[in-house]
């Protein structure tokens, strides 16, 4: 085997993705929420639903990049990739992308790991835990995209692949039902006491139309901001990612 072959660096390169996100997924496994007083009637609380979930993306991930791998090496066994010297830098890009939307999975995934381990502690918003459980299913989209491009659809490898990317979609919309369900309660929990004198009431609804208007500015400045590294990202996309991409 050639080192310097395109193709048996991308299977390298999943294979070293998914072995970090079982690395990751062993962290979460030793994880424990903070120990508290359960209430006679609570069944899974928001920390062990948040941890649950983030292990089961976890496994789903690892599964994903190894089905990724395997599809890989379908396509090298059937010829459709590094055999045609002809196609030889179509085939080097493709694996290329393929190297970098797999380096995107498990960068998310731990990401993922690390805000549900932070969570649990106490140390971080159900805000980042719904973000990063977004980005692992949008770089899983990626993935599958990436590699449906010169793959055979009905080949066993493929269904596999599939069948990962939608365990991993369902684990990360579990993950966000269970952080928007806690971010819900917080707020409810959170009762504000209005002041009965009347100029007491006025400034607070300066204060609170105030607080507003901020984070609506923030708001804007992180749009442009999220803009901003996704244009630059977008550079090194492959061509056919960049055409689903702008397709949405």
């Amino acid at each position: 085997m050639d080192p310097e072959d395109p193709t048996i660096i991308a299977e390298t390169e999943l294979l070293g993705a998914a072995a970090s996100i079982e690395a990751a997924a062993k962290k979460l496994e030793q994880l424990k929420p903070r120990a508290k007083p359960k209430q006679a009637d609570e069944t899974l609380d928001f920390e062990d639903q948040i941890l649950e979930a983030a292990k089961s993306i976890a496994a789903a991930t690892s599964a994903l990049v190894k089905s990724a791998s395997a599809a890989q090496r379908e396509l090298v066994q059937q010829g459709k990739v590094g055999s045609n010297l002809a196609n030889a830098v179509d085939d080097g890009q493709w694996s290329q992308g393929l190297i970098s939307v797999a380096r995107m999975v498990a960068a998310a995934t731990s990401n993922l790991c690390e805000a549900a381990n932070a969570s649990v502690q106490g140390h971080a918003s159900e805000e980042k835990l719904i973000c990063s459980a977004k980005q692992v299913a949008a770089s899983t989209a990626q993935l599958l995209v990436a590699c449906k491009v010169k793959a055979d659809h009905d080949s066993e490898a493929m269904r596999r692949l599939q069948a990962a990317g939608n365990a991993v979609k369902r684990a990360s919309d579990n993950l966000v039902k269970a952080a928007q369900k806690a971010a819900f309660d917080k707020t409810e929990d959170d009762s504000v006491v209005v002041k009965t004198k009347f100029v007491g009431g006025i400034a607070q609804i300066i204060a609170a139309q105030e607080e507003m208007l901020r984070k609506e500015r923030e708001l804007e400045e992180a749009r442009k901001k999220l803009a901003q590294i996704r244009q630059q990202q977008y550079k090194f996309l492959p061509s056919e990612l960049r055409e689903d991409e702008g397709s949405h």
